[in-house]
């Protein structure tokens, strides 16, 4: 509070407050001092008038004349004078003689005293004075006595003291000072309130601050060369300084007119009348070009904003200006040119982007042209001769260009046109005006005559160059801008190939890299799926955009009738996973012929990726030579230079582990209708039961295959007949704008639709669920179960008795002939002698036979114990071991699968019958029986 009385006490305000209030006191007391001074004037003349009046009124009363001849004038006359003075409120009524002597008088003492100064009334004069002296200080008036004959014979002096003409004038005072305070308080608030409006307006500003102000003022009025303009709300023009006169070219009388009156362009007039807040907005008026600020000013005292606005003439600097636009527009074209060239890694796509970059805001048309062998994706040859190249894109501001469409061949016959000299000379080439590019005249006639009435009338010819290899040409046409290119255009076209070209060259590998690896994938893929009769089968597999992703499946025929069906998936992309992926699959085939639990197949696989690891992280190449610490494991994704997955046979490639493969393994038996499978970090199958219901079956959660240190664990379950098993990598169901239990709730809606086969089913999951550029590999396996008849399965229990296998011989042959297999006969009967003796001579109970007439006929003798036949040559002395040796030869395939709770040897034959071995003598089958292994 002090601060704002301090800094009011010293402002302009302030200071007028003071002056003001000095005025005013010294014009109140001044006339408070004349008023007093006028009430005693007043009051000294009404005393004399009223002296005068009485003394006149009593010198002319009848009778005065002979009491002044009487005897004792002063008996008659003081009664009289006594009555009139009381009568007229004089203080004193005095008769005198000529001498001046009075004979009557208020103070009866005086009576017979002589007055003083009376001279001028004996004289005849009657006049009145103020009378200093004794017997008091009076105001009085003197008047002679005349007789008939006109004779002064006497004098009337009458009066008031100048005591009571004194206190007449104190009775008055108490009104006039009221008075005088009550103008100083009204004066005082009056100079308070101008003051308070005054310092209000001038924001407290002081004198020094109100002439720094006014300097401001006029500095901004004549001496800035900024123009400034203040316009009110009501689009009334308020201030305008020299400047922005001289600028907009204004009226001496522009101030107060309105802004649409004062003669401006229509496009300045709308950006003063718009009222738009606007930053260093570029403004064309007249010739000049002006930088424009435009802001609100404060509401003052309730009455609506302005706004005020300033100019800036930037004509001089619009060369400049637009010199450095250009060259930051190129450098965000380069940027962009950057961002948007490359990024699919193809090579077509690749050069669209190139001419889609540059239109239009550095080119009006462009056209790339490619080698044939880069688009193929492989090597260009170094130091050619360039004659041709197919055209990849075309881009322009128009479609009707008249340059030649995307897929036709390009020549470059003629050596002195643009595109031929570019390539010859290895850098760009400017043919500023075509009209004069005989060259390129020369080379197509008709087409250049049809280019030139089209309006192309410039050209940049670039050769797209990478490693110092030529991989095309792109040209870059004007024809609706005027300006024909320069040579900073051509400097900036070359950059923009030199960056354009590495893209190209990055897709180019790319696609080699991608072809090698889709070619490798799909010639490690089942080219054909077996015909078997538990399930049929229906498959796809593609490869993602990015690369191949190492993703596989598989049909494995089984003893017994049995099918497994395999998924995995590799983890990376390009050639390594595509060999890391067939070295699993083949695994995968070696570890089903011994026909192993799904649980225990995984575990050799893994143990088997676990050793190739450590084998090859060990550090020595093929040629003898250490690999120095064996850690240079490459995970190649495919994304062009530096980025390239390493190729077989290097040391990259080699040294890169196997670690982050997963893999799904189902075995179905057709004869139970049970599935047994087991997962290594793989997603579990989807099971579309007969009546259209999708499940997906629980399994023990796998780790991934070499990662090491946990066992795996199986599921094993019932599938009803007629149902259908779908196994999938998550490539299909999980991508970057899905998640995976979005994909799977998409993929059992699109496997509940009934009545189709399972090729039609793979492909409608595929056109539900695949993404438009697929980020990972996809593998589809869809198998519809079925279950073995009946009739197609002969079982028996075996005693323990050796006499129980001619019996179990002669069943088998009976229901040979009941299949109708009846050639078959001699060596079922044979097989099952060896198999069946053998188990009850080596095995333990129970012993069973089991004939399934499939697609072949499968013979299978099981026991409880766990020990297994080998195959041997028997020496010509031995008395036995040639039993399982005649097995072989007559048996399609044999083998042992172990089971929970002993062991199984099968053999199976061809139903058509195959050459059979022929014996030298009769083989006798009871004799067989006492044959050892």
């Amino acid at each position: 509070m002090s601060a704002r009385l301090s800094r009011g006490a010293h402002s302009v305000a302030g200071q007028v407050f003071a002056l003001q209030a000095v005025i005013v006191v010294l014009l109140i007391t001044a006339a408070a001092l004349a008023l007093v001074f006028q009430a005693r004037y007043d009051s000294q003349r009404d005393a004399r008038n009223r002296s005068l009046a009485a003394a006149e009124a009593f010198a002319h009363a009848p009778g005065l004349p002979e009491a002044l001849l009487s005897r004792d004038p002063t008996a008659v006359l003081q009664p009289l004078a006594e009555g009139a003075r009381r009568a007229s409120g004089l203080d004193f009524i005095a008769v005198m003689d000529l001498r001046g002597v009075r004979y009557t008088d208020s103070r009866p003492e005086l009576i017979g005293k002589q007055a003083s100064d009376v001279s001028r009334a004996v004289a005849g004069e009657s006049f009145t004075q103020v009378f200093k002296g004794q017997p008091s200080d009076a105001v009085r008036a003197v008047v002679p006595v005349r007789n008939a004959d006109g004779d002064v014979i006497g004098l009337v002096a009458t009066g008031i003291d100048v005591e009571n003409v004194t206190h007449a004038v104190e009775g008055q005072l108490p009104l006039l000072v009221g008075a005088t305070a009550t103008g100083l308080l009204l004066g005082t608030a009056g100079a308070a309130l101008v003051s308070r409006r005054l310092l209000r307006q001038t924001r407290g500003l002081g004198a020094a601050e109100m002439s720094r102000m006014n300097e401001h003022h006029e500095a901004v009025l004549h001496a800035v060369r900024e123009g400034v303009l203040i316009i009110g709300n009501d689009q009334r023009l308020i201030l305008a300084n020299d400047e922005a006169r001289r600028l907009l070219d204004l009226p001496q009388d522009a101030e107060e007119r309105a802004v649409g009156d004062l003669g401006l362009d229509p496009r300045t007039t709308e950006l003063l009348a718009s009222g738009r807040v606007v930053t260093d907005h570029v403004h064309l008026a007249g010739d000049r070009l002006l930088a424009v600020n435009v802001r609100p000013t404060m509401a003052y005292a309730g009455r609506p904003a302005g706004r005020v606005v300033t100019l800036r003439d930037s004509t001089e600097l619009a060369s400049l200006s637009g010199r450095a636009e250009v060259a930051r527009s190129r450098l965000q074209l380069l940027y962009d040119a950057g961002v948007r060239i490359g990024t699919t890694l193809d090579v077509a796509r690749t050069a669209e982007e190139l001419s889609e970059v540059a239109v239009p805001r550095f080119a009006d048309f462009v056209t790339v042209e490619l080698l044939e062998p880069v688009l193929r994706g492989d090597e260009p040859s170094v130091g050619g001769v360039y004659s041709e190249m197919r055209r990849a894109a075309i881009t322009g501001v128009r479609t009707d260009s008249p340059l030649q469409p995307v897929g036709d061949l390009i020549r470059f016959e003629v050596p002195t046109a643009p595109m031929a000299a570019a390539l010859a000379a290895g850098h760009a080439v400017l043919a500023a005006d075509l009209n004069a590019a005989m060259g390129w005249r020369a080379q197509d006639s008709q087409g250049t005559r049809v280019a030139l009435e089209y309006g192309l009338h410039s050209l940049i010819s670039v050769p797209l160059q990478a490693r110092g290899v030529v991989l095309g040409m792109a040209n870059f046409w004007r024809a609706d801008t005027p300006e024909p290119f320069d040579g900073e255009d051509l400097s900036f076209a070359e950059e923009l190939g030199a960056r354009a070209a590495v893209s190209i060259d990055n897709a180019r590998r790319f696609t080699r890299e991608h072809a090698m690896a889709v070619t490798l994938q799909r010639s490690l893929l089942p080219r054909m799926l077996p015909d078997l009769s538990a399930v049929e089968v229906a498959s796809r597999y593609l490869p993602a955009t990015a690369g191949v992703g190492g993703d596989w499946f598989d049909v494995i025929q089984l003893p017994g009738a049995r099918v497994a069906l395999v998924v995995g998936d590799v983890v990376g992309h390009g050639v390594h996973a595509a060999a890391t992926m067939g070295r699993l699959r083949t695994a995968v085939h070696n570890f089903s012929t011994l026909d192993l639990p799904p649980d225990e197949l995984l575990g050799h696989l893994d143990e088997l990726i676990s050793r190739i690891d450590q084998d090859e992280a060990g550090g020595w190449r093929t040629d003898g030579a250490p690999n120095g610490d064996g850690n240079a494991h490459a995970s190649g994704d495919g994304s062009g230079a530096g980025g390239e997955d390493p190729e077989p046979g290097t040391a990259a490639g080699r040294n890169s582990a196997v670690t982050g493969a997963t893999c799904l393994y189902a075995v179905y038996d057709p004869v139970s209708g049970r599935c047994r499978m087991a997962s290594a970090g793989h997603p579990g199958p989807a099971l579309i039961r007969p009546d259209g219901r999708v499940v997906f079956p629980e399994l023990p959660a796998g780790i991934p295959l070499g990662v090491g240190g946990m066992p795996f664990e199986a599921a094993d379950f019932e599938v009803p007949e007629g149902s259908r098993l779908v196994l999938f990598t998550d490539g299909l169901v999980e991508g970057r704008d899905r998640d995976f239990d979005t994909g799977l709730r998409l993929l059992a809606d699109t496997l509940s639709r009934p009545g189709r086969s399972p090729d039609q089913a793979a492909s409608e999951v595929l056109d539900a669920l695949l993404f438009p550029v697929p980020s990972d590999d996809i593998a589809l396996l869809i198998a519809d179960t079925r279950r073995l008849e009946a009739d197609r399965i002969a079982e028996w229990e075996v005693p323990g008795d050796p006499s129980a296998v001619s019996r179990v011989r002669n069943a088998g042959s009976a229901q040979l002939v009941e299949w109708g297999l009846e050639h078959l006969a001699f060596p079922v009967e044979l097989i099952l002698s060896e198999l069946v003796t053998n188990a009850i001579r080596y095995g333990s109970a129970p012993v069973r036979v089991r004939l399934l007439r499939d697609r072949s006929l499968i013979c299978e003798v099981s026991d409880g114990s766990s020990t297994s036949p080998h195959l041997r040559y028997a020496a010509t002395t031995d008395e036995g071991g040639r039993g399982l040796f005649l097995v072989a030869q007559y048996a399609e395939r044999w083998g042992t699968r172990y089971t929970d709770r002993g062991k199984v040897i099968w053999a199976q034959l061809p139903l058509t019958g195959g050459a059979e071995p022929q014996p030298t003598a009769p083989l006798d089958l009871d004799a067989l029986e006492d044959m050892a292994w």
